[in-house]
């Protein structure tokens, strides 16, 4: 049991110098306080039990409304007085071990992996992952354009700094962007890498051949420095073409280099779509039963304790319950068939629309496709995205400087085409008003 600050930074430096390296300053501060959680957890068996501050009948189980009880009426009473009581900082051991499970049907059995820790939601997770390995000046080398919320989660609140590189270069995926984000960076310094494929806002899932490249790119930065990779795995499983590898490159980083960390983020947000429950998971890739895992969960679940608390039950067990229904993965597989449909008719849309006008980047996956306009046409992406509103009843995501987002997975297939054409035609009517003759 480690219980000192001390064991656990100790337990870390011994079996994870990379990672021990590449801790911030309040990371290697943090380790899980003997307080309430703690000490309650110590006297769960006891057959007097006055540590921890919920409302109980005095034998473990609360004192339902029936309001509440009644909204959870799929669940039995156990489950429902689960669902309604505060759940282990870490989240439900039942629901971690299976959720590891499934991580785990992808997964070279050498790999180790260990228990996932619940958090609320995948941004939740990131920003845990912030608090332990960024700080003032922490490089964080991310493709761009991405995801709005790294800058938030990375750069505001902790002061790390958002080092960048294309990540389509003449419109191709750039699997050199996280070694050309960090070639300014000073050689031997810890950095963070962030890793989200299928991505948000691309859409688009490497090629074997590019993610060979993307990891010996990964590797060699190893050799520069201590690198956290973080896999944002948000959209786990969404890949449509069956050439594409679909599982995560958290399984191909691990032992990849000794001073390469990879951490995994990934929840029932879109796996399950389940996007109000708010559950999510970080893996860190080790042992479940070894030193360096304990002390790891030891930071996290202080960080937990400091700002969530605990996280929601009722979502946790909901999840638990698709997790061992039968039929869920066929469930998981007829929506995953919709959004290939939607990708495909998306893709055959823009086939006919002049790339003078507008340039697709390539996707292949998640629920994105990322369009470019041309730099010759005078008009930014702000522009067309408030005249798309004003005048074409559309709406998209605007990415500074010249980039359009279609999320396909809220749109209809059938209306696709029309949203196509929607877009021309307001991308046209800017450029021609802007003096072009697009």
């Amino acid at each position: 049991m480690l219980d000192t600050l001390e064991q656990v930074n100790a337990a870390i430096q011994e079996e994870g110098p990379a990672v021990f390296d590449c801790l911030s300053s309040l990371g290697r501060r943090a380790v899980f306080p003997p307080d309430i959680p703690f000490q309650a957890e110590q006297a769960k068996d006891k057959a007097f039990n006055a540590t921890i501050g919920q409302i109980t009948d005095g034998a473990g189980k609360g004192l339902v409304l029936p309001s509440l009880a009644s909204a959870l009426s799929g669940l039995d009473a156990q489950q429902r007085n689960r669902a309604l009581l505060y759940s282990p900082v870490a989240g439900l051991p039942d629901l971690r071990s299976a959720w590891r499970d499934r991580q785990r049907r992808v997964a070279d059995e050498t790999k180790p992996s260990a228990l996932p820790i619940a958090v609320a939601g995948l941004t939740h997770g990131l920003s845990l992952l912030a608090d332990l390995f960024a700080q003032e000046g922490t490089p964080v080398a991310v493709p761009s354009p991405f995801w709005g919320n790294y800058r938030q989660t990375f750069a505001l609140r902790r002061g790390a700094g958002i080092a960048t590189a294309p990540a389509y270069v003449e419109g191709r995926f750039n699997p050199q962007a996280i070694v050309q984000a960090l070639a300014g960076q000073e050689e031997g310094k810890p950095a963070l890498a962030i890793l989200n494929m299928p991505s948000n806002p691309g859409g688009y899932s490497a090629s074997s051949a590019e993610r060979q490249e993307l990891l010996e790119s990964l590797r060699q930065e190893a050799e520069r420095r201590p690198l956290v990779v973080i896999c944002d795995d948000a959209y786990a499983g969404l890949v449509y073409d069956p050439e594409i590898p679909s599982h995560s490159l958290f399984w191909d980083l691990i032992g990849l280099h000794e001073r390469l960390v990879p951490v995994k983020v990934d929840g029932g947000t879109k796996e399950f779509d389940f996007f109000g429950g708010r559950i999510g998971f970080v893996t860190f890739a080790c042992s479940p039963d070894s030193n360096l895992a304990q002390a790891l969960e030891s930071k996290s679940k202080c960080l937990l304790r400091a700002t969530l608390g605990s996280p929601v039950a009722v979502s946790q067990m909901l999840l638990l319950r698709a997790l061992e229904s039968p039929t869920v993965e066929d469930e998981i597989a007829a929506v995953r068939t919709i959004l290939a449909a939607r990708c495909r008719k998306l893709s055959q849309s823009l086939q006919g629309v002049p790339r003078d006008l507008l340039n697709p980047l390539p996707f292949n996956s998640g629920c994105f496709a990322l369009l470019e306009l041309p730099q010759a046409l005078g008009i930014s992406a702000a522009q067309v995205r408030e005249h798309l509103l004003e005048r074409q009843d559309t709406g998209v995501i605007s990415i500074a400087p010249n980039f359009l987002r279609i999320a396909f997975c809220s749109v209809q297939e059938a209306a696709l085409p029309e949203l196509v054409a929607r877009l021309e035609a307001g991308v046209r009517e800017l450029a021609l008003k802007s003096g072009q003759s697009a």
